[in-house]
């Protein structure tokens, strides 16, 4: 897939305000620091659509990214942000169970974890969320560039054995940095748009 246009289309915090043209929809979900701001970039190729922040906790909005007018990349406010308060946590929790519980565009869940670590209790809350609405979902082990080549398959199976993923979900690794996994993640996305195209 080659992608040849993308923007930040809508910005809702309500499901009124979703986007309307029933395009198929891919939906990112992560701890605040994970790097999804920098997945986005790197997956379209573009520096600064999403904007990274040195402070977590950034996003507060579904973000609705349009790209070659032919899906969505959609991205929603990250969790476990210590800093975050509750109030806010609790918003954030709705808003993003507002739009997972009808939201029939959506195709697949990317479900970014950090490669250098374990998952966390958050992490696999947020997997178990998932699978509570029969979402389908890829991992993607985020900042493998960072990790050396003697512990990766340490940390594949740290993440595999942590989140136990059920049959028909699958791991991506991958980096913003080196573009790792890119080419895999648009393959996916595009196989699974193709009928609707």
């Amino acid at each position: 897939m080659v992608i040849k246009e993308s923007k930040l289309d809508i910005m809702a915090s309500r499901r009124s305000q979703y986007p309307v043209k029933e395009l198929p929809e891919f939906l990112l979900v992560g701890r605040s620091n994970v790097g999804k701001s920098s997945f986005i970039n790197a997956l379209l190729s573009r520096k600064n659509l999403a904007h990274t922040s040195s402070r977590p906790g950034k996003t507060q909005t579904i973000n609705f990214y349009l790209v070659n007018n032919n899906f969505y990349l959609v991205d929603v406010p990250g969790y476990g942000y210590a800093a975050t308060d509750k109030k806010t946590q609790a918003k954030f929790g709705m808003m993003i169970e507002e739009y997972l519980e009808k939201r029939e565009e959506l195709k697949r869940v990317f479900l970014l974890i950090d490669f250098r670590h374990k998952p966390t209790e958050d992490d696999l809350l947020m997997y178990n969320f998932l699978k509570y609405y029969n979402l389908p979902v890829t991992v993607i082990a985020t900042k493998a560039d960072k990790v050396g080549n003697s512990k990766k398959n340490k940390s594949l199976k740290t993440i595999m054995d942590t989140l136990d993923l059920v049959v028909g979900d699958d791991l991506l690794v991958f980096s913003s940095l080196t573009k790792l996994g890119k080419a895999e993640v648009l393959k996916k996305i595009e196989d699974l748009t193709i009928n609707v195209i």
